[in-house]
């Protein structure tokens, strides 16, 4: 099975605001750039999104590590709250409507077509992959999304 690494990061001007993600994946020395955005969205929307578009862009079934410095998603794969919110009908601990359920679906989706670890890395720091994927994200809301 092949191994691919996928950097990620998503980014928002506004809570909701202009928002860009980025995914590079890694294969063999070889990378591929993902990058997309929306008008209307939320840091944490893009975070995923980011994610999502890494693993849509793999062709068949990998062993594949996602590296991203969202606390929010990757605590929710590594504490398994992904699993738990699914169980319960999209529903958190406290009974509460799980947010950007439409994104999670689609995660666990293709979470379930590979073999996915997520390590988290310390945002704007020595991660070269993480910066790159921060500046193209930031770049395609800033000169993409002028609307």
């Amino acid at each position: 099975m092949k191994h691919v690494d996928i950097y990620t990061d998503g980014a928002c001007s506004g809570n909701p605001g202009k928002g860009g993600f980025c995914a590079i994946l890694v294969y063999e020395g070889k990378e591929k750039i993902i990058d997309g955005g929306e008008v209307l969205t939320t840091n944490n929307r893009m975070e995923l999104q980011a994610v999502i578009s890494g693993l849509t862009a793999l062709k068949e079934k990998c062993s594949v590590t996602v590296y991203s410095d969202s606390q929010y998603v990757v605590e929710a794969i590594n504490s398994d709250w992904l699993s738990s919110w699914e169980k319960n009908g999209w529903k958190t601990s406290g009974k509460k409507e799980v947010k950007n359920v439409d994104l999670w679906k689609k995660l666990s989706d293709l979470m379930s077509l590979h073999k996915v670890e997520f390590v988290k890395v310390k945002g704007h720091s020595d991660n070269e992959y993480n910066n790159r994927c921060d500046k193209i994200a930031v770049n395609f809301y800033k000169n993409e999304n002028k609307d």
